[in-house]
This record gives structure tokens, C-alpha cells and sequence, in this order.
């Protein structure tokens, strides 16, 4: 799980080169269709004996995943790759708040107190002092919420038997069916932006990186990781992404951090290590007063 968030983060990185010259759209539609290629010459033979189940679960997983992927990829049009990692993060709050809505399953203080310092963090990080909210934000936040269904659902369905390698394949397959038609009208309207900055041959490049390691080996690995672990402990390892795709945007792009978005994002770093604080060596009661 530690090794999908520094692939992830290193994505950050290869998600703003690849913009440089490509739409949103364009990546979107490279990276899942390289990554279902991949995975479907490799686990060929596990793909011909998945279940019903792992077909049904592949499907619902692959469009949430491509919708989270494109607010993500859309948000990184309009704001820093920084920005877009620690914002990405807040999946980690969201994630035990789904068990307590959808399932009934109490949530312990840390949770609630880590929920309360995300806001903070994100408030900090997104909206500016003049009362306007940058659209990039916006759609990041959007895909940590989508994120984190994925995350819940990806334990939940392996949990009642869905085949990690297959389900993998087969919502990456999903993902990459929704993504042509999206870049089809992209490329007819021509309504897509890109940063710019970029020669082509470096957002190619970019994009394959992102089609091999962040999607068919990454998602992978979360896959098979996710047999071992619970949701709330995945996202919260999985949150450290963030940090990675922090570190490496300043080392690799130059990108200079604002005071407002370190401590921001310090805020939100904070948080996760709270919510960490529920898996300490102490058992606590379930905070049922908000159940």
C-alpha cells in the first residue's frame, strides 16, 4: 500500500506534465487504455474465470473511478499539483463516515476530530481571502469524495469475494470504455484546455507512465493490498500520497508552496495522523453520540 501512494504521488508530477500538452480528457482515455491493455494480456486467464460478482463489482468500480479520475485530472488544468495532492488526501476522513451513513458502523472521536481539522486544512487551502473559491479545488475535493467510495468499496467487495486481479482488470476496462466518448467529443468540439509548457513527446511519455505504474500496477496493488487491511487503515496509507506528490512537484516542477497552502496542508497532514490515532495499541469505545 505504501508503494501505490509514492507511485501515486509520483502520478501528481506525471498528471501535470501530461496536461502540458494534452486535454484532461486525452489523458484520461491514454492512461485507462493502456492500463486495461496491460492488465488484460498479462491476467488474461483470470480474467476468462471471474465471477459474476467480480464482473458486477468491476463495473460499479470503474465508474467511480473514472469519474474521480476525471475531476481529479480536471482539477489539475486550474490549480498546482501540490494543491491537487493534499486536497486529494481528504479521502482519508471521508472514508469511516461511509461505513456511518450507509451501514450504521460508529466512528470513534479521532474520527471526528480529524474530520474537523480536514475542513480547517482545506478551508486554509482552498478558498482565497477575497470570498472566491478556485474551480480546481472544487473539483479535487470532489474526487477525494469519489476516491474514498472507491477505497470503502474496493475492502467491502473483496470482502465478499470478488477476485482482486480480475475486479482490477475489469474496472480499469470500464473506466477506459467511458473514457473514449468523452475524448471523442473533446476532440470534435475542441473544448478542452491544456497548461501548455509541454512538447508533445514529454506528455506522451508522461501519459504511458501514468497507463503502466499509476493505473494497471498501482491499482493493482491497491487491489491485492486491500485483502490484508480495512478501508479507514488503507486510506489513511494510501493518504500519504499526498506528501509524496508534495515533495516531488517542488523537487521536479520547482513549484513554490505559498505560506497559506503549507500550513494548510499541514492542517490536513494533522488530521490524517489523527484519524491514524484510532488504530492506536488502546481499544476505544465507538463514539456513538453521533450515530
Amino acid at each position: 500500500m505504501v508503494s501505490v501512494a509514492l507511485i501515486w504521488g509520483s502520478g501528481f508530477v506525471a498528471s501535470d506534465l501530461a496536461l502540458g500538452a494534452l486535454t484532461a480528457s486525452y489523458v484520461l482515455s491514454l492512461r485507462f487504455i493502456i492500463g486495461a491493455i496491460v492488465m488484460a494480456v498479462i491476467f488474461r486467464r483470470e480474467l476468462r474465470q471471474a465471477t459474476r460478482l467480480t464482473i458486477r463489482s468491476g463495473l460499479t468500480l470503474g465508474i467511480i473511478l473514472y469519474v474521480s479520475f476525471f475531476a481529479q485530472t480536471l482539477g489539475l488544468v486550474y490549480t498546482t499539483p501540490a494543491k491537487n495532492a493534499f486536497l486529494t488526501s481528504v479521502n482519508v476522513i471521508i472514508v469511516p463516515f461511509i461505513g456511518l451513513i450507509l451501514y450504521r458502523r460508529p466512528v470513534d472521536r479521532t474520527g471526528v476530530v480529524g474530520a474537523f481539522l480536514a475542513v480547517a486544512g482545506v478551508g486554509l487551502i482552498s478558498f482565497n481571502f477575497d470570498g472566491s473559491i478556485n474551480v480546481g479545488d472544487l473539483l479535487t475535493l470532489l474526487c477525494a469524495v469519489g476516491f474514498a467510495f472507491h477505497i470503502y468499496y474496493t475492502g467491502e467487495l473483496i470482502r465478499r469475494g470478488a477476485e482482486a486481479i480480475a475486479l482490477t482488470t475489469i474496472q480499469l476496462a470500464t473506466a477506459a470504455v467511458l473514457s473514449i466518448p468523452i475524448a471523442m467529443a473533446d476532440m470534435s468540439m475542441q473544448i478542452g484546455t491544456v497548461k501548455g509548457g509541454q512538447p508533445m513527446i514529454v506528455s506522451l511519455v508522461a501519459a504511458i507512465y501514468l497507463g503502466v505504474l499509476s493505473t494497471a500496477l498501482a491499482f493493482l496493488l491497491q487491489s491485492v493490498g486491500q485483502q490484508w487491511t480495512n478501508q479507514t487503515r488503507a486510506a489513511i496509507i494510501l493518504s500519504t500520497e499526498s506528501v509524496f506528490g508534495a515533495l516531488l512537484s517542488t523537487w521536479l516542477l520547482k513549484e513554490q508552496l505559498t505560506v497559506r497552502t503549507i500550513i494548510g496542508s499541514a492542517i490536513v497532514f494533522l488530521a490524517i495522523l489523527v484519524a491514524e490515532g484510532s488504530f492506536n495499541w488502546r481499544k476505544k469505545e465507538p463514539f456513538n453520540s453521533i450515530v
